[in-house]
């Protein structure tokens, strides 16, 4: 079967070839590019989501739904919009009701991987803040101690930069937005998170003797919330085997790792959000 799935809005011309990074009979596990909804926003239907556009190619019979005889696909948790990495779906009903048990069970089965300014007193931390919409915004979640939904994420340092760090995050809730939010409240907001408050990474931030070309705008190392969802694990919901789905992290979150590790590893330039908030390139 093919290797990619292709998949395309006709109401935005935006185009999508889609790895597939784990199939079997009832599982077929893709690497979710940034700013694709995993399922349709009610709010704004004309958004293209991953969910909508698979239901839509099997409908249109395209060449990979017909190789592959779906007629069912449903995903098993839904990423952030913003986020890459593995999503999950089950290609029957049986499979997607086991699925969707196990994964409301408050276990840690997705480990992601995060860029968050701040410098973390601990090796490791938890956050157990529950969650509700935010009373304003509703497209937003805030920490609710008093009325929110149970929400618990576990986080460990892989790596220190000086005024940012490289985390696992790996939540055993499922709650929109819970790792940005839950980083937010800890005090370290993710990179690039405008929902958030979390600045935008700069290359003229971290390289001291930094020149743009003339005539060229310099653009941020990585300009969407830096989250990705890198391994996935979990008993198979037939066969009950352990299954480990892995995702190459994408480039643009490599690109920041990679100027990261070679420029920002001195002392801590405290402030030095703050300091960004004076030269918004939005």
């Amino acid at each position: 079967m093919s290797a990619t799935i292709k998949l395309s809005s006709p109401a935005t011309k935006e185009f999508w070839e889609i790895p597939v990074l784990f199939e079997d009979g009832d599982l077929l596990a893709l690497d979710k590019p940034a700013g694709l909804l995993t399922a349709p926003d009610p709010d704004n239907l004309a958004r293209p989501s991953l969910t909508q556009l698979l239901h839509d190619g099997i409908a249109a019979g395209k060449p990979w739904a017909v190789e592959r005889s779906l007629a069912y696909l449903n995903p098993a948790h839904r990423p952030d919009a913003e986020a890459t990495g593995v999503v999950l779906l089950a290609k029957n009903k049986p499979a997607y009701v086991a699925l969707a048990n196990l994964f409301g069970a408050e276990r840690p089965l997705r480990h992601h991987v995060a860029l968050a300014w701040g410098n973390p007193p601990e090796k490791s931390f938890e956050v157990d803040a529950k969650l509700s919409p935010h009373p304003l915004k509703p497209s937003l979640m805030s920490v609710d101690f008093r009325t929110g939904k149970k929400s618990h994420t576990q986080f460990e340092v892989l790596e220190q930069f000086s005024d940012w760090c490289l985390l696992r995050c790996s939540p055993q809730t499922e709650r929109p937005h819970q790792i940005r939010v839950h980083l937010k409240h800890a005090g370290f907001p993710m990179v690039a998170d405008d929902l958030y408050l979390g600045k935008k990474l700069w290359l003229s931030r971290l390289k001291k003797d930094f020149r743009l070309k003339p005539g060229r705008d310099e653009r941020a190392l990585i300009s969407r919330a830096a989250l990705h969802l890198e391994e996935l694990t979990l008993p198979h919901p037939v066969t009950h085997e352990i299954v480990t789905i892995k995702c190459e992290w994408p480039k643009d979150l490599k690109v920041a790792v990679k100027y990261l590790r070679q420029y920002a590893t001195g002392p801590s330039r405290r402030g030095l959000q703050d300091e960004e908030s004076e030269f918004e390139r939005e």
